[in-house]
């Protein structure tokens, strides 16, 4: 079986990315006959003195016709005697580079473009920083338009020093360098004459041999995508199996509970397996009932956990700026959850790479932040697991990709995720969070501070600038199941909530909202609705909880 190699090509606006794919396909008679004919003929209506112009194959969008550059990622997919391919085009021009960070996540190899002319410019190192973030390792730096510079060897060596300067400063694992013409079509699929002083491989013979060598990750681990319950007498938690090997009967973990139980059986489509492996969708069926959703994650054999707080490498994507403070929706794995910038450490400069500070970012900048998500996630480095390590950032409102990145490490642990704590009794709390009104950004946003650790004898501050609650109330934390008792501004219990009794006192909820009940009756029906499906959707909140009560929101600059 042919091996596949996923790779992309990128580089600044109009160093012939789209002309140089096309060139491969053409040279190695890998388009039908109608194709063919179709770009010979479309060649001699354009604006090229009636010369092929091979970039037509893949800008397949009128406006990037007409403008002769290429917007959208455009993906094609070849096969040649040794290899099978799938190539992703990306976009050069800086407006588009979130479609030029799409493409990059899918490849295992990139070919950064070079114009001879030009050299290495700044758009060329951010999508050197980009495709390093994205995890690709291997990279082909293909100097292009050598036929306009005389084909010159001097030419070339001054833009290979470059280009081994920016490997030393971004670490990047393995860099081939390779002189091409992509209208002319040297060194594309065979060896030109014009160049004798190169004695490296031609670009594609050099991406049918190139080793792809891919870091194994430990053990076995899984995000549950799904909840399968077709009958009553099946259970199974579908997903994707990111790395490793399970098999029938053996033990696994699962987070964020912690629990443990023990593989029933195993389905790949309509087939009861006894095994399943790095990539295969999968339902599995376990052997007792465990707390599962979307977002848990199953895992043996190596060392997991979750965490409410990350230091990433982020690319801004959004035309709006990123300041501290504005919540996002943060996708990652199969967990969606909220989340909020906290920290801008720096932002790099993409043509140096020195760290600058910055109290906001701007589109296609990348920076070193940290984000604070508002329950534990299970995450871990982009280095040890990939399909924990990336996510990206959503507008709230707009429901736009706003922004991609790398965890570099977890900023605490399971014990410092909670507020509250007494023994086994553990619960979240979101009450001395800040609400403000950005008169700037013409956002309602959150500030939160970092988590502080409460337990029974302490006594919590009851007065913020948006907030101001009575010395005597109780919180239920209800997506914990615990209650907090609070007299006098001091924790006196912190139990779980089925043995709480209601104490005709001021209830809140963990976010520091008013719970709308007034006697024990009201309490009761307020109980019995969390056990229905009515339970925390639109209309349930706006029944029983209140936000201005203790709440307000402050202006803030």
């Amino acid at each position: 079986m042919k091996s596949l190699l996923k790779f992309i090509t990128c580089g600044s606006v109009d160093d012939g990315k789209s002309t140089l794919i096309g060139h491969i396909l053409y040279d190695s008679k890998l388009l039908y006959a109608d194709q063919k004919k179709a770009l010979e003929l479309e060649s001699k209506v354009g604006s090229r003195g009636g010369e092929i112009d091979y970039s037509l194959l893949l800008d397949g969008l009128m406006a990037e016709r007409e403008q002769g550059i290429t917007i959208d990622v455009a993906y094609r997919y070849f096969t040649t005697n040794h290899r099978s391919f799938i190539v992703a085009d990306t976009p050069g021009h800086e407006e588009y580079t979130r479609n030029m960070a799409v493409g990059a996540s899918f490849a295992d190899l990139a070919i950064i473009l070079v114009d001879a002319k030009q050299g290495v410019l700044v758009q060329t190192r951010r999508h050197a920083r980009i495709c390093k973030l994205m995890g690709i390792e291997h990279f082909v730096f293909a100097i292009n338009k050598m036929d306009l510079v005389g084909y010159d060897e001097d030419r070339f060596n001054e833009i290979k020093s470059e280009v081994l300067a920016l490997q030393a400063e971004l670490e990047l694992h393995q860099v081939e360098l390779i002189p091409v013409s992509a209208t002319e079509g040297d060194n594309i699929t065979t060896l030109s004459t014009n160049m004798p002083w190169y004695v490296g491989p031609a670009l594609l013979p050099y991406l049918e041999s190139v080793d792809i060598e891919t870091k194994e990750e430990v053990g076995f681990y899984m995000p549950i995508q799904r909840v399968s319950r077709p009958n009553h007498t099946f259970r199974g938690f579908q997903g994707e199996v990111q790395s490793g090997t399970i098999h029938v009967g053996e033990e696994i973990k699962i987070l964020p509970s912690g629990e443990t139980a023990k593989i029933k059986s195993i389905i790949i489509g309509f087939e009861t397996v006894e095994s399943a492996t790095k990539n295969q969708p999968v339902s599995i069926q376990l052997d007792r009932e465990v707390d599962v959703s979307r977002g848990c994650v199953f895992y043996k054999g190596t060392d997991l956990n979750v965490s409410a707080k990350v230091d990433i490498n982020l690319l801004w994507m959004d035309d709006s700026e990123l300041r501290e403070g504005t919540e996002y929706w943060a996708s990652i794995g199969t967990k969606i959850v909220s989340a909020v910038v906290t920290k801008i450490r720096y932002k790099i400069d993409v043509n140096n790479g020195e760290r600058l500070q910055a109290d906001e970012l701007h589109k296609n900048e990348i920076a070193h932040v940290v984000l604070k998500f508002q329950e534990p996630v299970v995450v871990d480095t982009f280095e040890n697991h990939k399909g924990l390590g990336e996510l990206i950032l959503i507008d709230r409102v707009t429901h736009m990709t706003s922004a991609c990145g790398t965890v570099l490490a977890r900023l605490d642990d399971h014990q410092e995720l909670y507020t509250f704590i007494n023994g086994a009794v553990k619960a979240r709390g979101d009450i001395f969070e800040e609400f403000f009104y950005d008169i700037e950004g013409f956002n309602v946003n959150k500030e939160h501070n970092d988590i502080q650790v409460y337990k029974v004898g302490d006594r919590i501050p009851i007065q913020g600038e948006s907030y101001s609650y009575p010395v005597d109330f109780d919180i239920l934390v209800l997506r914990d199941k615990v209650a907090v008792k609070v007299r006098d501004s001091t924790i006196i219990a912190i139990e779980s909530l089925r043995e709480y009794t209601y104490q005709n006192l001021p209830l809140l909820n963990g976010r520091g909202f008013s719970i709308n009940i007034q006697n024990s009756a009201v309490y009761d029906i307020f109980k019995q609705s969390l056990d229905t499906d009515e339970a925390f959707t639109v209309q349930w909140y706006n029944t029983w909880l209140n936000f201005g009560t203790y709440r307000r929101i402050v202006f803030k600059k």
